[in-house]
């Protein structure tokens, strides 16, 4: 077996690395230099170093300084509906809210309301893809694959800094 002159990892190669932020660790997962996964658990891969530009926008995001981010990333998983919900999630501007009925007429199919919130809850890229601000018609937080502590905590976050910059 012949091993790689190159630091970098191929892209078959899975490697995470952790970031500290206000509201706990993350565990970025990448894929060549693409995050492919945020998880709130240890993954199973490898551990290896983020690369810089993506370190900065996600620790800048918790700062309230990030409001989009725009380091390499890609979906390695979903159906082309599931990608397709998790797409419009961009849609929603930082520190607002939409229905599950709004995301559900957003990709065209405005009677999948309970599909859209199955993709949601398989989202691979919480916090990026922005499933946070999807919440129910009355207001409701409804649930969040990192709970529901979890997305009134960003929501917060987000809302208070969108009224920083706005002072």
């Amino acid at each position: 077996m012949r091993k790689r002159s190159s630091s970098l990892p191929s892209a078959d190669d899975p490697y995470y690395d952790v970031i500290t932020t206000p509201l706990g660790s993350f565990y970025l997962v990448f894929s060549g230099n693409a995050l492919i996964r945020v998880e709130r658990a240890r993954p199973s891969c490898r551990r290896g170093e983020s690369p810089p530009e993506t370190r900065r926008e996600f620790t800048g995001y918790f700062d309230g300084d990030v409001r989009r981010f725009t380091f390499p990333m890609r979906f390695v998983s979903g159906t082309p509906f599931e990608q397709s919900v998790w797409s419009s999630l961009l849609r929603i501007p930082y520190g607002e809210t939409r229905s599950y009925k709004w995301l559900a007429e957003v990709v065209g199919r405005p009677k999948a309301v309970r599909a859209v919130g199955g993709a949601l809850h398989r989202n691979p890229l919480p916090i990026i893809y922005p499933c946070h601000r999807v919440i129910g018609a009355d207001g409701a937080l409804a649930g969040y694959s990192f709970g529901t502590d979890m997305k009134r905590r960003l929501l917060d976050m987000e809302y208070y800094f969108s009224l920083d910059r706005q002072a």
